[in-house]
């Protein structure tokens, strides 16, 4: 396994980097503190994939099987999952965003900052504190393309209670039920918005012969979803079609939210959109 990379970006940011796991990260403050922030979070950087792969195993099993997991992030996977337990999932549906947190969490451990981000490849914790303020851009809409255009933003405060954000869907980075191009949840940390947004993406689905389905593992031989089938294509969709696959997401999305799971979800697809909870989310 080859060793972790850390490196400055611009605009103060640290950048992050092994393996799978690629981090952008910032911290507000003075600088003294930025900098205590940023080697706190370069020092736990470098163990956590070895502690992931020592459990993956354990990790890709479902959460109502119990799995035994011991490492940080792993303990933080599976207590983003257990909420959701009554549905297929298992910890690595929240791998982001626990990462993310742990991070985060390094971070406000070591230093005082006035906010900060940790960005793990769109799954993003964060932190505000209290008179701050911290502006978060939404790119969701696939409509013109395969990368997302901006189409939304949310500045968010401490009295929000917003302490992560994260995106998952049909042109994300992971295998889905659904076909939602993206759903992008807000929850109290990143860890819980990356659960629930798989999940969400997941609800957000119908019948058509426009959909092609294959099993997990013939799409990646290594997914914790086995032999369930997935959705590998999406073609033509009506407009009555692309409402009723938004609604479906919406409705699992409010019962998260009424569980106090989430505070607020957008979904898109096809250049259609539906919000819970937030209607800042989507300008």
């Amino acid at each position: 396994m080859n060793s972790a990379s850390i490196g400055r970006l611009p605009g103060e940011r640290l950048h992050l980097s092994h393996g799978p796991i690629d981090v952008v990260l910032r911290g507000w403050g003075g600088g003294a503190q930025v900098r205590r922030a940023h080697e706190a979070a370069s020092t736990r950087f470098r163990t956590i994939l070895g502690e992931l792969v020592a459990e993956l195993a354990e990790l890709r099993r479902p959460i109502a099987d119990g799995p035994r997991v011991e490492s940080p992030v792993g303990r933080r996977m599976a207590a983003a999952v257990r909420p959701f337990s009554h549905e297929f999932i298992t910890p690595m549906a929240a791998v982001a965003g626990s990462v993310a947190d742990e991070l985060l969490a390094a971070m406000l451990s070591e230093a005082d900052l006035a906010k900060a981000f940790v960005n793990d490849g769109g799954d993003i914790a964060l932190h505000v504190a209290p008179g701050e303020t911290l502006a978060i851009g939404i790119a969701g809409d696939f409509s013109r393309g395969s990368l997302p255009a901006l189409n939304g933003a949310l500045t968010v405060t401490a009295e929000d209670r917003i302490g992560g954000i994260a995106t998952s869907g049909f042109n994300g980075r992971s295998l889905t039920f659904g076909i939602a191009d993206s759903v992008t949840v807000l929850a109290a940390n990143a860890a819980a918005a990356d659960a629930a947004a798989t999940l969400i993406a997941n609800a957000a689905v119908l019948d058509s012969p426009a959909i092609k389905r294959r099993p997990a593992r013939a799409l990646d031989p290594d997914s914790d979803l086995g032999e369930r089938l997935v959705t590998s294509a999406v073609g033509p969709l009506s407009p009555k079609e692309i409402a009723l696959a938004l609604v479906n997401g919406k409705m699992c999305a409010e019962i998260y939210r009424g569980r106090g799971l989430i505070r607020g979800a957008a979904l898109m697809l096809r250049g259609e959109a539906l919000c819970v909870g937030e209607p800042r989310l989507l300008g």
